[in-house]
This record gives C-alpha cells, sequence and structure tokens, in this order.
C-alpha cells in the first residue's frame, strides 16, 4: 500500500471518501478478526485491466458479540483497487451490510 490510500466506501448508500495509511489497513484487519473471529475469505473474481484491479470476495465467519447460533455470517463484497508505483493508491470497496444484517436476525431468531 501507498503510504496514503484515497478510500471510497459506500454507507448507507451515500459514498464517503476516507484518506488511509498502511497501519489504519492493519488495525481494520485487527478488528475484523476481533468482529468475527475465525473467518475465511475465497476470492471468487479477480480481473486486470491497465492499473485497475477488480476483487470480488466471499467472507465467512461469526460476529462476536451474538449468541452463537453454529451458522456462519456470509459477507459479499467488491472492490477496484488503482495501482501506482506497484502499490495500491486507491480503491472503491462495496459491501452487503444489509445483508450481513438480515444474517444476523435470521441467525438469531431461530436460536
Amino acid at each position: 500500500m501507498a503510504e496514503q490510500v484515497l478510500t471510497h466506501q459506500i454507507i448507507s448508500e451515500e459514498e464517503q471518501i476516507v484518506l488511509r495509511t498502511p497501519k489504519d489497513y492493519s488495525d481494520h484487519v485487527i478488528e475484523m478478526i476481533e468482529t468475527y473471529g475465525e473467518f475465511s475469505i475465497g476470492i471468487k473474481e479477480f480481473l486486470v485491466q491497465g492499473n485497475k484491479v477488480y476483487v470480488r470476495w466471499k467472507h465467512v465467519g461469526e460476529i462476536d458479540g451474538y449468541e452463537p447460533t453454529g451458522l456462519p455470517v456470509i459477507q459479499i463484497a467488491s472492490a477496484v483497487y488503482r495501482i501506482e508505483n506497484e502499490k495500491i493508491s486507491e480503491y472503491w470497496i462495496q459491501i452487503d451490510k444489509t445483508g450481513i444484517q438480515r444474517q444476523l436476525e435470521f441467525n438469531k431468531n431461530i436460536k
């Protein structure tokens, strides 16, 4: 990653732009581990065009703070990364957060 990465994210259907550093991203990964515990990420699609890379993945884990049901929580997400000087310098990310919330509600109701 570049020293500063411009991040475009969608929150409640509104685009937000955040400037991140490699440390910010590292902290985010730690937060994900704390939230999901052990989880897996599988790359479903990987495309390259010029200096942009598209990745779609499936993330499977459980959310801490919710009574475990034995059912996984699945997150589908994708991002387009812009590469500059062989480093990620900007990216646009979309995550199905509504789908995660619906799974949590469903899992809670079947218990």
